[in-house]
């Protein structure tokens, strides 16, 4: 089996190592990037060069700031995809406000408009807390 090239994007440079490790054991060729819009970069490749061809991409989803939506687009090849569902919109909004406001629960209610509980409520929902 030729060796495939592999991005891992995982902000926790010991576990992105150990995964890069584990690709490299099994034959692979892994480029590390902890910083998920760089990455996005790397997949959309440079303006006016052939992009480059990821065979594996590993993904930690907790990755702050991760726009799946984006991630998506970048994977597709040359289709478009469906647009995310009113759930997982709503839980990628959740979370930015929450890390906006340092993981304080009183402020992102009020910026959301919701109160505390409902907030409370949709953070054991997602898995956020």
């Amino acid at each position: 089996m030729p060796a495939e090239r592999a991005l891992v994007v995982v902000p926790d440079a010991a576990r992105a190592e150990a995964l890069a490790g584990c690709l490299r054991g099994a034959g692979h060729a892994p480029t590390v990037e902890p910083d998920g819009e760089v990455a996005a970069a790397a997949l959309a490749g440079a303006p006016g060069s052939p992009l480059p061809e990821f065979e594996l991409v590993v993904v930690d989803l907790a990755l702050p700031g991760l726009d799946l939506a984006l991630l998506r687009s970048a994977l597709a090849a040359g289709g478009s995809t469906p647009p995310d569902s009113l759930a997982a919109a709503e839980r990628r909004h959740i979370a930015r406000v929450l890390e906006h406001t340092g993981g304080n629960r009183r402020r992102a209610a009020i910026a959301l408009g919701i109160s505390r509980s409902t907030l409370l409520n949709k953070i054991r929902k997602y898995g956020l807390g």
